[in-house]
């Protein structure tokens, strides 16, 4: 079912952290689906009331609290009530996020428990982070680093990096289908493809993806296609190219597929890529 955007978005590039994108949105109607990041996504709520899926776990984000969803982990997102949501939200990459953790003397990758965080120092200072690179570009450095201190050595769960032994040979399978499908990420979605690949059967392949990504096959191939779209753009090819490049029938396919996972358009993810510490707009 396609979801209704009603309400505004702001995306823009940190004017500092050039690799970690920001979003300020204000949603009455508009529905993520589920979809994963390569980044972290740090999310303070403004307004209103948010009720998402992280992983397994189901949540309701009210006004002051903050989410943190670890990179690859599946999400989705919606209004909890008639008003809808407002939020600032962070899309730090690993690399960031490990350099600063490393600064702070950790040398694991840091990884956060599916929960809201119900913290009002650190609201407050992810809220002044987010204002100062929106509004005073030359001093958002400091703001955003104070941010992710009190992040990190407050609420990172750093036993999480102890990775427990996987059983039954599902992430050996996982990297097999996910060869495949990068393999050819324009073909549609063929289980006993991946199956065969893998020696299983398609039944198989289902519980695998499900238990190892959140996602069905299905979902999991449309998130890879936005995600090399995604990549594409930002390399400068043209949309209507990067949509037939990663698999969409057309751009208003990706269109439609970008705004259910981002909350954006194309093109305004175009401009961010583009334009150094520009921000655009969009009302819907």
């Amino acid at each position: 079912m396609p979801s209704d955007m009603a309400g505004t978005a702001t995306f823009w590039k940190h004017p500092y952290f050039r690799d970690m994108a920001l979003l300020k949105a204000r949603f009455t109607q508009h529905r993520y689906e589920l979809h994963t990041h390569p980044t972290y996504v740090i999310a303070l709520i403004t307004q209103g009331c948010e009720r998402l899926r992280i992983g397994r776990r189901r949540i309701v984000a009210p006004i002051n609290t903050v989410i943190v969803v670890n990179p690859e982990e599946c999400h989705d997102g919606e209004r909890q009530t008639e008003i809808g949501w407002a939020y600032r939200t962070f899309y730090p990459s690993v690399d960031l996020m490990t350099q600063v953790a490393r600064e702070l003397g950790h040398d694991h990758i840091p990884l956060f428990a599916p929960a809201t965080i119900d913290d009002p120092i650190l609201a407050h200072k992810l809220a002044i982070a987010h204002q100062a690179a929106e509004h005073a570009p030359d001093a958002a450095e400091a703001p955003m680093l104070e941010a992710f201190r009190h992040l990190l050595i407050g609420h990172a769960d750093w036993r999480r990096n102890v990775q427990p032994c996987e059983c039954s040979g599902a992430v050996q399978r996982i990297a097999v289908y996910r060869e495949v499908i990068d393999a050819d990420i324009a073909c549609g979605l063929d289980l006993q493809h991946l199956a065969t690949a893998a020696r299983v059967t398609r039944f198989q392949v289902i519980r695998d993806f499900k238990s190892m990504t959140g996602l069905t096959p299905g979902a999991y191939i449309r998130n890879q296609r936005f995600r090399l779209a995604c990549r594409l753009i930002e390399q400068g090819l043209p949309l209507a190219e990067a949509a037939a490049a990663a698999g969409f029938a057309d751009q208003s396919h990706l269109s439609r597929v970008f705004k259910r996972a981002q909350g954006i358009t194309p093109g305004m993810f175009r401009h961010a890529c583009i334009q150094d510490g520009a921000r655009l707009i969009a009302h819907r």
